[in-house]
């Protein structure tokens, strides 16, 4: 290195830190994106990508309140269980579930057998089921934040679990009737369904997944 070299490479501005890791195609990714395969899609094709219809809503709500408590690989690698044992989370459907649909869900190894959680998923369905059409997709995207109050994170601890917003929309969510929508749970929503986009700066995702919006 010349001296020139080494006085402008002491004069380059500090690289910022990012948590971003690359994968096996070299693309950098959010870590946990890079933990297992499942997530690996999920990360790259789902997570922070816009989602809209009342029934996805649902679905995504629904799945969101399943996974409290546990880590959301486990939801994942159930999904398509979830989406047989609950009629492809069509609120309608749902909605008519009966006891013995509670029983045969709690008999369903394909889920997670909860009663708590089965119980509030079918009674969430009957109280959207008199919402018109449309609601629950308008009532959820309200509470979008501008992207431009959101700088991008750099590293995880950037990213919360928990904002005003979340807390605003489990408040919401909780006052017309549907249960197990605390704001941590309303922030993964929030995150999984883009209305924010939480991909780490540095993540290839997270162009297109805000030109998505």
């Amino acid at each position: 290195m010349t001296r020139a070299d080494g006085a402008a490479h002491a004069n380059a501005a500090p690289v910022p830190p990012t948590d971003a890791v690359p994968g096996p195609d070299g693309r950098l990714r959010c870590p946990w994106g890079l933990s297992a395969d499942d997530y690996r899609a999920y990360h790259d094709e789902e997570w922070g990508r816009p989602v809209h219809g009342d029934d996805a809503l649902f679905e995504r709500l629904s799945l969101e309140a399943f996974q409290s408590g546990l880590s959301w690989i486990t939801i994942l690698r159930r999904r398509e269980g979830f989406r047989r044992a609950f009629a492809g989370f069509e609120i309608a459907a749902v909605a008519a579930f009966t006891e013995h649909d509670v029983e045969r869900l709690l008999d369903d190894p394909g889920i997670i057998r909860n009663r708590a959680k089965v119980t509030a998923t079918l009674a969430n369905a009957r109280a959207l089921a008199d919402w018109p059409a449309g609601e629950l997709d308008a009532l959820i995207w309200s509470h979008a934040p501008d992207p431009a109050t959101r700088p991008a994170p750099r590293t995880l601890a950037d990213v919360p679990a928990v904002t005003e917003g979340s807390t605003a929309l489990a408040k919401s969510l909780k006052s017309r009737g549907l249960r197990f929508v605390g704001p941590t749970t309303a922030y993964a929503l929030m995150q999984a369904c883009g209305l924010v986009n939480d991909h780490l700066d540095a993540c290839w995702v997270r162009t297109p997944a805000a030109s998505d919006r």
